[in-house]
């Protein structure tokens, strides 16, 4: 069982990159942001909630987004590890996902931090709003987004640090180059 954490600001390639780390590590991907946009796009009430508060610019309350995250895990049981893309957000997320984890003899293995520098984020989801036309991407929301990042989110690095469980690794380049860098510190979790 191989357990990752994929930490960057929006617009840091995370979901570019994790779609690679499953192919080659066999992983289930959780992306809270995907299960947001599913939630949404079947329009069950738990999207309703989660529209108004992503479209208000802010981060979907702990209670709600762990409880989907534990649904997800369970309904992949079968699976060879897990990525954990846009979550943990908060200590006390980080905290609930240990416990949750160790209530299944399970385990976070490695955090990797993309690190992408503000200006470089911009510029990415000004492309990536063109061309996918994401609500979430618009430049008032993104700032509220890269503001929760920058103020809260990164907040959370330390909490795994004391682990000695974080690798920095440049999220600025070609894409491949990055996805190898990456795959050398997850071998490094290994």
């Amino acid at each position: 069982m191989l357990n990752l954490i994929l930490f960057g600001p929006p617009g840091a390639g995370k979901g570019t990159q994790s779609a690679k780390l499953i192919s080659k590590y066999h992983l289930a991907h959780i992306s809270t942001g995907d299960m947001f946009r599913m939630h949404i796009t079947n329009d069950t009430p738990l999207g309703k909630r989660v529209k108004q508060i992503l479209a208000d610019g802010l981060l979907v309350p702990d209670s709600i987004t762990i409880e989907m995250l534990e649904e997800e895990v369970s309904n992949n049981a079968a699976a060879e590890g897990f990525i954990f893309d846009g979550f943990p957000r908060t200590v006390p997320q980080a905290e609930a996902l240990d416990a949750f984890l160790a209530s299944k003899s399970q385990q976070i293995d490695g955090v990797v931090q993309l690190d992408v520098d503000e200006d470089e984020i911009k510029q990415r989801i000004a492309e990536r709003q063109k061309i996918s036309g994401r609500a979430d991407d618009d430049a008032e929301k993104l700032l509220k987004r890269i503001d929760e990042y920058f103020s809260k989110t990164v907040h959370v690095i330390p909490y795994y640090e004391k682990q000695g469980k974080v690798v920095k690794v440049n999220g600025v380049g070609n894409i491949e180059d990055i996805f190898n860098n990456i795959c050398q510190a997850i071998d490094g979790f290994r």
